[in-house]
């Protein structure tokens, strides 16, 4: 598929569909925090995600092709360099999900996927200052105001006893992490490599990380059960391996910053289905967020 610049219904389809995946994937790692240690959960689905993945790969014949070729016929996408960015890529996969899964054991899922999910703002952003093509017009920094704006509607309330500090910490930090994949993916040498093999990169080094330091976070079970047990292969399965690579196939395709535009969507569906399976309360500053949210999508993603 040749690279698109612009946003199409197809790609718009698959984004929606990714967002709401995301905004049900809060609640499903609030829930599964119930059973494990976050950073334990978080090193179990990465090691999951990337034994899928492997498998995934061995069932299509793209292991084989996916290992290293002879020194003499080394393509760009196996040079040192990319290596490394690599190694750079999966070390703030791992910062990026640290982050996450504690500030959901602290706070209220809506909270900290509103805060998580402004990334499309500091990657539009940088994109503005580093990207080629990918220059902010005033329509479009319109879009980013009225859609970021939202998010500090919501974010602001802090009435309801569920408020953290250290959780809205954590959640930026997580933010900031995830735009700087994106910045790799399009960036570095890493612009040249696959999709797929990005995606492993990033998985094998969080399991290895996570696991490693997941005993310095308190006990790595807390009574798990079946439920919490799915809700790690849900993640494993779904997010961190099937989901995450159409993802990073997007953003090979269309402008960073419209994709990333999209997952201003993900805090409104969280919001909604903890009220709906948690029974957080939705305040009105949630819908005034959606009004906002999705004004500012429309304007992104003007031609």
């Amino acid at each position: 598929m040749s690279e698109k610049r612009t946003m199409d219904g197809i790609g718009a389809a698959m984004l929606i569909g990714f967002s709401g995946l995301m905004g049900f994937n809060q609640v499903v790692i609030k829930v599964s925090n119930g059973g494990f240690g976050p950073v334990f959960q978080a090193g179990l689905r990465s090691l999951i995600g990337l034994a899928v993945l492997l498998a995934w790969l061995a069932f299509h014949g793209e292991l084989k092709r996916a290992s290293p070729p002879a020194p003499a016929q080394t393509p760009t996408h196996w040079t040192r360099s990319v290596h490394l960015w690599g190694l750079v890529s999966g070390l703030l996969f791992t910062a990026e999900f640290v982050c996450l899964y504690i500030a959901l054991d602290l706070s209220s899922v809506s909270r900290v996927t509103i805060i998580f999910n402004s990334m499309p703002v500091w990657l539009a952003l940088a994109g503005h200052l580093l990207l080629p093509g990918e220059r902010l017009n005033s329509m479009r920094m319109l879009g980013l105001v009225l859609a970021m704006g939202g998010v500090v509607l919501a974010v602001l309330h802090r009435g309801s006893g569920d408020a953290s500090l250290l959780g809205d910490v954590l959640a930026l930090a997580a933010t900031l992490a995830w735009a700087g994949i994106a910045l790799c993916a399009r960036l570095s040498p890493l612009a040249h490599v696959p999709p797929i093999r990005q995606l492993t990169y990033q998985l094998a080094t969080s399991a290895l990380v996570l696991l490693a330091i997941s005993p310095l976070f308190g006990p790595l079970l807390r009574a798990p059960t079946a439920l919490h047990i799915s809700g790690v292969v849900f993640q494993a399965v779904a997010i961190a391996s099937l989901g995450y690579l159409l993802w990073l196939w997007l953003i090979s395709i269309y402008r960073a910053n419209a994709v990333a535009s999209f997952s201003f969507l993900s805090p409104v569906i969280a919001a909604i289905l903890g009220w709906l399976l948690l029974d957080e309360v939705i305040y009105p500053q949630v819908w005034a967020a959606l009004a906002l949210v999705a004004v500012g999508i429309v304007l992104i993603n003007r031609k």
